[in-house]
């Protein structure tokens, strides 16, 4: 009997696209500061990471450009504002190397998922370097042709 893969059930939602622009060269996980609506969103996964963000400031990293809409049923007496800065919960060592990267070697923190971690939601901060076009065009034509590799393959095992 295979057991179930439960790494799917826990992510809340990937930035494919950071993947895409950027080479990641160190991964950071961090907790956040949320709201009560704002768990309820990313449990019905209503969250858009493709401009996500973040800067280090006064000691402390923030989130930026992250889109958690309300659910249609919410509270009409809270006000919601589904663009903020969230604060993101990073301990000391792990602030001084984000800051460190981003202002004096080059890299661009950026968040590349949402996942559940028991019953807290955590956010995964990666340092990252921009890459080049032909570099993007590159990792393309390695995906499509283990794409094919896999098909081949397939086909082969199959006769």
């Amino acid at each position: 009997m295979r057991r179930k893969n439960k790494a799917n059930d826990k992510t809340i939602a990937l930035n494919r696209k950071a993947r895409h622009d950027y080479f990641i060269e160190r991964k950071f996980e961090a907790g956040i500061v949320l709201l009560g609506w704002e768990v309820k969103s990313l449990r019905a996964g209503r969250i858009n990471l493709n401009d996500a963000y973040v800067i280090v400031k006064n000691n402390e990293a923030w989130l930026l450009g992250t889109s958690i809409s309300a659910l249609p049923n919410a509270s009409k007496h809270i006000q919601i504002e589904p663009n903020r800065s969230r604060k993101l919960l990073l301990n000391n060592r792990e602030l001084l190397s984000l800051a460190i990267g981003v202002n004096q070697k080059g890299f661009t923190s950026v968040c590349t998922a949402f996942y559940w971690k028991r019953h807290l939601v955590k956010c995964e901060i990666a340092l990252a370097k921009g890459k080049a076009l032909h570099d993007k065009r590159m990792g393309d034509k390695q995906k499509h042709w283990e794409r094919e590799k896999q098909r081949i393959t397939r086909k082969l095992v199959g006769k």
